[in-house]
């Protein structure tokens, strides 16, 4: 049901828990599903130079939110406003219909996070 790299991302998150002293943090839940994903990144001239993610829910939620800190970490500001659904989707090998919510979750969590510049 789940891809390797999902389930890699689920049982060796990256970048788990909080930035000390974060530049930003943001907060979304599903009210649908009740996912939970809360993101604090620190922003150092121009890219986020630390992100990290705390998350409460189904697998892809949690895999979401590591490989989006994969994805977001080192980038510009412009460029990790860029990263989309399909970007998640493809590092994470494919996640099923059902749990597209999750790739949404993160997406729109880090949208939050950057407009907090």
């Amino acid at each position: 049901m789940y891809s390797a790299q999902l389930l890699d991302h689920f049982e060796h998150p990256r970048n788990a828990g909080v930035v000390e002293a974060p530049y930003a943090i943001a907060q979304l839940e599903n009210p649908v599903c009740g996912d939970v994903l809360a993101l604090s990144a620190r922003i150092f001239d121009g890219r986020i130079a630390e992100i990290r993610f705390k998350a409460k829910g189904c697998v892809p939620a949690m895999a979401c939110g590591s490989a989006l800190t994969e994805l977001a970490r080192g980038k510009t500001l412009s460029d990790a406003a860029a990263i989309r659904k399909q970007d998640l989707d493809s590092m994470l090998g494919g996640l099923p219909h059902a749990s597209s919510h999750a790739a949404q979750l993160a997406i729109d969590t880090l949208a939050l996070l950057l407009r907090q510049r």
